[in-house]
């Protein structure tokens, strides 16, 4: 009797405890929510300065911000709620964060991209370079990642991914409907026929072709960011928080940040290309079965050509819309680089002697768009034929009813969470303190405290949110720069960047989900390649970012604006 009471105790007690464990599964996001913050009083409760409590509050959003146990711009706000409270910064301090001139060139940047999209100019675009380029598998796998690094370079990575991911999936099936190539495997590890249901994606295997199509166009995505600075959240940042520190500084301009990162970006790139083709398709391994299963011959060509070709009649001429986003999109960049060129007075110092930052280049545009009809019917006005005549005006080349769907509102949110905090931690002291104790790690060489950094800021992008990770970053290594007497650009920019080489899972970053979904790529695949990704992108960014930096701005001498006064 004894004994069956015990194993009824030991029963209940295992079915209480796979409840319990249920419920901590479901639930952790929020018991996370509600613990974490209490967790974390003993930060300032035994040290009640203005610094630690400044360290609570970043603690806190690293936390939330790491795990994404609320939306990462619901947490971006909590400064404006709680540096009031814990008298860090005032409420109207803080919220003129969310505000910066940053913010603004993105907005800016970020209107002027949603027009492009709206009006199809991207894909036209991308279609014709595909063309041009050739429909050979190499060669269509170099002129869609070209194309989506060049387009990633002015619009977000999340849409330039998620624009050149249907081109890809309608070529690679036109190609397999003509018996040339395989989207998915057809026969398993030991030769026998695999027999799915088209419906259950789950269980379908991409071939190694496929990977590689979809994979490199999400690393295009990721590197392109980098070689314009309103390419990528993490750039913004960057800027953002470079300028909140040292406000006496020239700034970030945006025609030294090209000079300096698009050889950086086409590096980094055309390397990883060759990386790719290398595991995927058999480059250098000719009698590999890899390049054996990429040889389509003239005939898969001719389909693939076929195809882009009928593509680009579906969108038909281009359209008055088309080329006026066309010249916009132009004028745009010959105002961010003749602001200030160096080379020649710029624009903005023959008008005013007052400061003009890009983010005034960029709302120029803006202006114009909506101005601008998208149509050019007006000029019909007077026309004798009354069919021709307009019946109502023409809408503008964009509408604010198309920015409000498209503008990633949250984003604007989180560069302003990131600011608030950098500002907070500068106001506090809590950056100082915290370089204050990473004193032994600065002795080291500068060039060994930009590489620790740099690979600490790639290792944690591959969990969590890029800018995120570049917010907590950042401050520090401003605050190191200023102590160990380094230029703060050689130290930031670095760790900036190497936020961006995500690579190694789908929840890296946007731009891998949206590969990695369609063709049902392993992760366990897309971690073996993105390593090696990883290190191609490290090893050319420390290569060369050291001494072709020197060229554009001095690194190597610490400047008057960036002394602790």
């Amino acid at each position: 009797m004894a004994h069956r009471t015990l194993n009824q105790i030991v029963d209940s007690f295992r079915t209480k405890a796979a409840m319990l464990l249920r419920a901590i599964k479901i639930y952790w996001r929020t018991l996370f929510v509600l613990i974490y913050p209490l967790a974390l009083l003993p930060v300032f409760l035994t040290n009640n300065t203005s610094a630690f409590r400044c360290l609570y509050v970043v603690l806190l959003m690293a936390g939330y911000w790491v795990f994404e146990v609320l939306p990462l711009p619901v947490t971006s706000l909590i400064p404006v709620v709680l540096f009031p409270l814990m008298g860090i910064l005032g409420t109207d301090q803080t919220s003129l964060c969310y505000l910066k001139e940053t913010n603004m060139m993105f907005v800016g940047g970020l209107i002027i991209a949603i027009a492009v999209e709206h009006c199809n100019l991207h894909k036209r675009v991308a279609l014709h370079v595909i063309r041009l380029v050739g429909c050979s598998p190499r060669r269509l796998n170099i002129g869609l990642c070209s194309v989506t690094m060049f387009v990633s370079m002015w619009i977000s990575n999340t849409a330039a991914a998620a624009m050149m991911i249907p081109i890809i999936e309608a070529t690679l099936n036109a190609l397999e409907e003509q018996g040339i190539g395989e989207v998915f495997e057809k026969k398993d590890l030991e030769g026998e026929f695999i027999t799915v249901d088209n419906g259950d994606m789950e269980n379908r295997r991409p071939t190694r072709t496929t990977m590689c199509y979809f994979i490199s166009t999400a690393y295009a995505a990721s590197i392109g960011g980098m070689g314009c600075i309103i390419g990528s959240g993490t750039n913004l940042t960057f800027k953002g928080l470079y300028e909140t520190y040292f406000p006496e500084s020239p700034g970030v301009e945006f025609t030294k940040w090209m000079i300096l990162n698009v050889p950086i970006m086409l590096m980094i790139m055309y390397l990883g290309i060759i990386w790719l083709q290398f595991w995927y398709m058999g480059l250098f391994r000719p009698n590999s079965v890899d390049a054996k299963k990429i040889k389509v011959g003239s005939q898969g060509e001719a389909v693939a050509k076929k195809l882009i070709t009928h593509q680009l009649e579906q969108l038909g001429p281009m359209s008055f819309h088309e080329k006026a986003i066309g010249v916009c999109f132009l004028l745009s960049i010959i105002l961010w680089f003749f602001r200030k060129p160096q080379f020649v007075p710029g624009w903005a110092e023959l008008i005013t002697e007052h400061k003009v930052k890009d983010a005034t280049a960029a709302l120029i545009v803006v202006m114009i768009m909506f101005i601008v009809p998208s149509k050019l019917d007006f000029i019909y006005m007077f026309s004798s034929n009354e069919q021709k005549r307009p019946k109502a005006p023409s809408p503008a080349l964009i509408s604010w009813k198309i920015v409000q769907q498209k503008m990633p509102w949250g984003l604007l949110f989180l560069l302003g969470g990131g600011f608030a905090m950098a500002e907070g931690s500068k106001a506090s002291g809590m950056s100082h303190m915290i370089a204050q104790h990473l004193r032994g790690f600065t002795s080291l060489n500068k060039y060994y405290v930009m590489l620790i950094s740099g690979c600490m800021g790639s290792f944690l992008t591959q969990f969590s949110s890029n800018v995120a990770c570049a917010n907590v970053i950042l401050p520090v290594l401003a605050e190191m720069s200023v102590d160990a007497k380094i230029h703060p650009m050689y130290l930031m920019m670095p760790a900036a960047l190497c936020c961006s080489f995500s690579y190694c899972l789908p929840v890296s970053t946007p731009p891998n989900a949206i590969a990695a979904a369609p063709c049902n790529m392993p992760s366990k695949e897309m971690t073996k390649v993105g390593i090696g990704m990883t290190i191609i992108s490290l090893l050319v960014l420390f290569t060369v970012f050291p001494f072709y930096s020197r060229l554009i701005w001095d690194v190597d001498t610490f400047p008057i604006w960036a002394k602790d006064d």
